[in-house]
C-alpha cells in the first residue's frame, strides 16, 4: 500500500510535478534501490514500504549487509578497520535509510553498547581511557536510528553534553589534550546524533540536549559552516569538496544536511556555504563526489569526478530544504 503523500500547497504541488519530469532525478530513479526511494520520498514527497523493503534485499546495502560476520560485527569489530568495521556499516547504512528494525543492524547496534567507558561514552579502545566525542555523537546517530532503548543511551547522552566546549561546539581532543575550541567535524558529528535522538522521542535529558543543539548550530553559522572566522577562509581545502559517504568528516554538503535536519532553513548565513554547493554543480545537472577517503570499503560509490547519484541526492535534498536562499 502506498503511504499517503502529506497535503501540498498549490505552488509545492506545481513544484513537485517539475521536480518529477526533471531529467535528473529521472536518472536518480533508475540507480539503486536506496537512492530511489529517497528521492520518491524526499523529492516527490512519495513514500512506499515496498520500495524501503528492497533496501535490504539489493543494490549496495545488501552487499554491506552480506559481509556481516557470523558474531554480529562487521571488519575486525566496533572501530576496526577505516571503513568496515560495526560502526561506520551501521553510519553507512543509516545513509541508505534501510528499515531501522533490520535484525542485523539492531543486534550490531546492541554489541557495540555492550563496550562502555568508564565515562559513560561508548569505547572500543582498549588502551584509551576517554572515550573519543566524535565517535559517541556518531554512534548516538545510529543508535537511535536502530532503535536502542532509552536506558542503553541515558550514559552516553551525558557523556556527551559533559563535554561542549565554551563556543557551544563539540572536539574530540576536549577530554584528552584539553582543547576548548570546538572542531567542525565533531561539531557537526554530535548536532546529527542529537537530532536523531530527538526526533526518536527519547526523553532523557531532551531539554538538555534540543539546548545544547542550539548552540553547536549557533557555532557552526557563526563560521558560515566552514570558514575560519578570521579570514573567511575555508578551514580546509577538504571542506569545500564533496565526498560520500561522508564517514566522520565534513564538508559543506554535510554541514547542510546536519543543520537543515536540526531545523535551521531559512538564516542567511547559511547563503555562502549553499553557494558553494550550487557552484559545484556540473553544467548536466548533476553533482560529482570527490575521491572518498582513504580506508578499505564494502561498496565503491563511483569514479571520482563522474556524477555521483547519492551526491547528487543529497544535494537536491539540502537545495530543496533551503529554497528561500
Amino acid at each position: 500500500m502506498r503511504l499517503a503523500a502529506r497535503r501540498l500547497r498549490p505552488c509545492q504541488c506545481w513544484l513537485v510535478a517539475r521536480v518529477g519530469t526533471d531529467p535528473v532525478v529521472q536518472w536518480l530513479l533508475r540507480t539503486d534501490p536506496a537512492v530511489v526511494y529517497q528521492v520518491r520520498r524526499d523529492l516527490l514527497d512519495e513514500g512506499d514500504p515496498s520500495e524501503r523493503a528492497l533496501i535490504a534485499r539489493s543494490g549496495s546495502a545488501a552487499v554491506i549487509l552480506a559481509a556481516r560476520r557470523p558474531d554480529g560485527h562487521w571488519g575486525q569489530g566496533f572501530y576496526q578497520p577505516k571503513w568496515t568495521c560495526t560502526h561506520y556499516t551501521l553510519l553507512e547504512l543509516r545513509d541508505h535509510q534501510i528499515d531501522p528494525g533490520v535484525a542485523a543492524c539492531r543486534e550490531a547496534v546492541a554489541l557495540c553498547l555492550e563496550q562502555m567507558g568508564q565515562d559513560g561514552g561508548v569505547n572500543p579502545s582498549g588502551t584509551i581511557t576517554h572515550s573519543d566525542v566524535c565517535i559517541n555523537g556518531m554512534f548516538l546517530a545510529v543508535a537511535a536510528y536502530f532503535r536502542a532503548g532509552t536506558p542503553d543511551l541515558t550514559s552516553l547522552v551525558d557523556f556527551i553534553l559533559s563535554e561542549q566546549v565554551g563556543d557551544g561546539g563539540f572536539n574530540c581532543r576536549s577530554n584528552r589534550s584539553g582543547c576548548r575550541v570546538s572542531s567542525v567535524h565533531t561539531t557537526c558529528s554530535v548536532i546529527d546524533g542529537f537530532t536523531e535522538y530527538l526526533r526518536a522521542g527519547h526523553g532523557h535529558r531532551a531539554d538538555d540536549v534540543e539546548a545544547a543543539r542550539g548552540a553547536a548550530v549557533e557555532c557552526l553559522l557563526a563560521r558560515r559552516l566552514y570558514q575560519q572566522k578570521a579570514t573567511g577562509e575555508p578551514v580546509h581545502p577538504e571542506v569545500v569538496k564533496l565526498h560520500h559517504p561522508p564517514r566522520w568528516h565534513f564538508d559543506v554538503l554535510r554541514g547542510l544536511e546536519v543543520v537543515t535536519a536540526a531545523g535551521v532553513t531559512h538564516d542567511e548565513r547559511l547563503r555562502p556555504t549553499v553557494d558553494v554547493l550550487r557552484g559545484r554543480r556540473r553544467p548536466d545537472g548533476r553533482w560529482a563526489a570527490n575521491a572518498g577517503y582513504p580506508g578499505a570499503t564494502h561498496v565503491d560509490y563511483t569514479r571520482a569526478g563522474t556524477p555521483n547519484p547519492w551526491v547528487t541526492l543529497r544535494a537536491l535534498r539540502v537545495i530543496r530544504a533551503l529554497s528561500t536562499l
